[in-house]
């Protein structure tokens, strides 16, 4: 079974929000980016649960079929990032969300709404 960049979208933003993911955004990179498709950035308060909403993502992704590339970081908590593609994800402590601020980097690209 094949999932569009859209769909892992949607199953990220999901999977963040039911492990209570602070301020998720996703930013639209396809016309500015190889990279990906999409980043989303999102925060936890605590390494545990930047690992849960870490975990949570992975194992979504998994069960609809798309394929884990890598996770980094994940040992610290402190700041993770997912790959899954088309759709990469930063999952940051709070603080280090604060410092590193990388919505600033990608200001040109939208932020996708949802309903």
């Amino acid at each position: 079974m094949t999932v569009t960049s859209e769909e892992l979208l949607q199953l990220v933003v999901k999977a963040a929000d039911d492990k209570k993911a602070h301020n998720v955004v996703a930013l639209d990179l396809k016309n500015i980016s190889l990279v990906a498709d999409y980043f989303v950035i999102c925060h936890g308060n605590s390494d545990t649960q930047v690992q849960a909403i870490t975990t949570e993502i992975r194992k979504q992704a998994e069960m609809s079929g798309a394929r884990v590339r890598g996770i980094e970081g994940a040992d610290t908590g402190r700041w993770v990032l997912v790959d899954i593609g088309d759709v990469v994800v930063h999952v940051f402590h709070r603080e280090e969300r604060e410092y590193y601020n990388i919505e600033r980097l990608w200001s040109d690209a939208k932020v996708v709404e949802f309903a």
